[in-house]
């Protein structure tokens, strides 16, 4: 907010009007305080200014300019009801020499959220006749700020939300600057950077529990050895730790992204990602999906909209990234696109942009993927998140209820600090559960590393996919209010699928599921979960896709390969009709492998009607698990 001191320091603007005010009339010794004062709010010592600046009132209370660069004094600390008030008395002693301070007047009335009144005072402002070419451009432009603002009013109206940042404290913040949080798909691990002596930057983590937080310790291991480095994010397992940097025996040229894995020894040496991810220009502030399959980060390189714009990197199946693609104009604008957080449900996206329409500055904006998978229009997220500042990175947690944001509020250590705030329930993203576990083999026990991937039974659309680690163990994050496919796959074994039926269960719920692989052998069998025939039908349902497009893989990764599709029913009903009830769902089974380029000398079919129940037919979950088609290797 520096134009509070342009008009008072640069005089750009010729005043015309008739004044009771009269500088010349002010004592020798109050004017010599206040040049002092001048002094010192030119070298952006603000806060040393404004005791001098209130001793000029105490001495003379008619002294309009001490008002005047007392009240842009407390509009710079973002004392924002100091500094109106001091405008206002200001105003009242000489309306006429005021009109060219309405606009900064105006800019304090939106700090404070009245932007109907800053509104009216900035039409004020334009309303002088004498204003140069920057004044008006400033003016107009903070103009269509205010009447963005009273339009989001107006389409979100008022509810009891209230926004109140809680500083995090001593056991994290210091005099010096943090920002940059991240956290842990748990909600277990906050790392942030912290701005040290001589543009020297560390990586500070805090563990979080139901007791607050620990104090803060600098991150173990090679992460922190280069002094340039900034913008930090841990993966949301808090395997990996991605940030921006400029390593000089790694760097492209400017600013590259790094990566860092876990250890025991703490954290690796840091890697750069490479040419698909870094150019000689500048890319910053990564983020990793849930999944660790799309890497989202910032540049400024050529080609894009203008500025920084957003990037998108896909992991390839060999683990190496892919080449970062734009994301396009309906994400990136002539201004600057920064800060993007996805979020553990891996559908909505934080981020800063001074491109869009807003505040002031740069505002956060979130967006959400569709039922397609697309990116959707964003939405800024509104007053008193955003504001007439520059709004920086946030991170969300992974119940999606709490925030996480760096600025310098009054009750700040120094600096930035990190705060935490309640989301309001419109911008949250979706609430998520939680699944772990570890991949086995079924024979051996040994563990797998292996593919898990996620399905939405709704589009049959895959939501994510992830590699386990080298020792089989997997963490993957579920939204809430749908049902999905479970599957996981491995070259040499058949596949495991689970339909997990989740659209009603509570979210932020911990499931654990040790699964075991069959090896593909001979009369090694697998049941389907999601071919659930309805009731004396054989038509395939829309979720059957999901697993048979697994067994295609199976059967096409293992050409040499022989299966038999088995029917099978409950007992209710007639043993003859059951039969043929199994035998046509079979049947149905291997036409769609068929269709899908697997000789039919490799397929049989077979109805078993109830004669092979796997569960007691006296009860309706027994008779549930009878009602299934599987398939069972017959030839190697």
């Amino acid at each position: 907010m520096k134009i509070f001191f342009v008009f008072l320091l640069a005089g750009f603007i010729s005043m015309g009007y008739a004044q009771v005010y009269y500088p010349e009339k002010v004592n020798s010794k109050t004017v010599k305080l206040y040049e002092k004062a001048l002094d010192l709010l030119k070298d952006n010592q603000i806060k040393e200014a404004t005791p001098l600046l209130a001793q000029c009132i105490k001495e003379d209370s008619n002294f309009v300019d001490a008002y005047l660069s007392l009240a842009g004094a407390f509009g710079e600390l973002k004392r924002y009801p100091q500094s109106i008030s001091l405008y206002e008395k200001a105003r009242r002693k000489d309306t006429a020499y005021f009109v060219i301070y309405n606009l900064p007047y105006s800019i304090n009335l939106a700090g404070l959220g009245k932007f109907d009144e800053a509104l009216k005072a900035v039409q004020a402002f334009l309303a002088y006749p004498r204003l140069n070419e920057r004044s008006i451009k400033s003016a107009q432009y903070r103009k269509r700020c205010y009447e963005f603002a009273i339009a989001y009013a107006s389409k979100h109206p008022g509810t009891n939300y209230a926004f109140s940042p809680v500083n995090l404290g001593d056991s994290v913040n210091t005099a010096e600057s943090e920002y940059y949080p991240s956290v842990t798909v748990t909600d277990s691990l906050l790392v942030f950077t912290r701005h040290g002596e001589h543009g020297r930057e560390d990586f500070v983590e805090s563990r979080i529990s139901k007791n607050g937080f620990s104090a803060w310790k600098i991150i173990d291991g090679d992460i922190n050895i280069e002094p340039k480095k900034g913008a930090i994010t841990v993966s949301q397992d808090g395997e990996w730790m991605l940030f921006a940097g400029q390593l000089m025996d790694q760097a492209y040229k400017s600013f590259d992204i790094y990566i860092s894995y876990y250890t025991p020894k703490g954290w690796s040496e840091p890697q750069n990602l490479g040419p698909n991810i870094n150019t000689e220009f500048w890319e910053s502030s990564p983020s990793i999906s849930p999944d660790k399959r799309a890497l989202y980060f910032s540049s400024n390189r050529p080609g894009g909209s203008g500025g920084a714009d957003l990037y998108v990197s896909y992991r390839m199946p060999n683990g190496k990234w892919g080449p970062a693609e734009n994301m396009g104009p309906s994400v990136n604008t002539a201004g600057d696109e920064l800060a993007p957080f996805i979020h553990a449900d891996n559908q909505t996206l934080y981020y800063t942009s001074d491109g869009l329409p807003g505040y002031g500055g740069s505002d956060l904006f979130v967006m959400r993927k569709n039922s397609k998978g697309e990116w959707g229009t964003p939405e800024n997220l509104g007053y008193p998140i955003n504001t007439i500042e520059n709004e920086g990175s946030l991170a969300v947690s992974a119940d999606g209820l709490t925030a996480y944001y760096a600025s310098d509020r009054s009750d700040s250590r120094g600096g930035l600090d990190i705060y935490k705030f309640s989301m309001r329930p419109d911008i949250r993203p979706y609430r998520t559960l939680y699944v772990k576990g570890k991949v086995m083999d079924k024979k051996t026990g040994k563990n797998l590393p292996s593919y898990v991937e996620l399905t939405d039974n709704s589009n049959n659309k895959a939501l994510m996919k992830i590699q386990t680690d080298e020792v089989g163990d997997y963490f993957i994050t579920l939204p809430t209010g749908n049902d999905y496919t479970f599957t996981v796959n491995r070259k040499g074994y058949l596949f495991y699928s689970e339909l997990m039926e989740l659209g009603k269960k509570d979210a932020d719920s911990v499931y654990k599921k040790d699964i075991y692989l069959q090896p593909v052998e001979l009369n090694a069998s697998v049941t389907f979960h999601n071919i659930q025939f309805t009731t004396n039908s054989y038509q395939l349902p829309n979720a059957a896709m999901i697993e048979l497009e697994k067994l295609v893989q199976v059967l096409t990764e293992n050409p040499s390969l022989k299966v038999e599709i088995g029917g099978h029913t409950d007992n209710v009903g007639k043993a003859e009709d059951n039969l043929a009830l199994s035998t046509n769902r079979a049947k149905t089974i291997v036409d769609f492998l068929v269709t899908r380029n697997i000789s039919i000398n490799r397929l049989t079919f077979k109805g078993y009607g109830s004669t092979k129940p796997i569960a007691d037919n006296t009860t309706e979950q027994g008779r549930a698990q009878n009602r299934r088609t599987a398939f069972t290797i017959t030839g190697l």
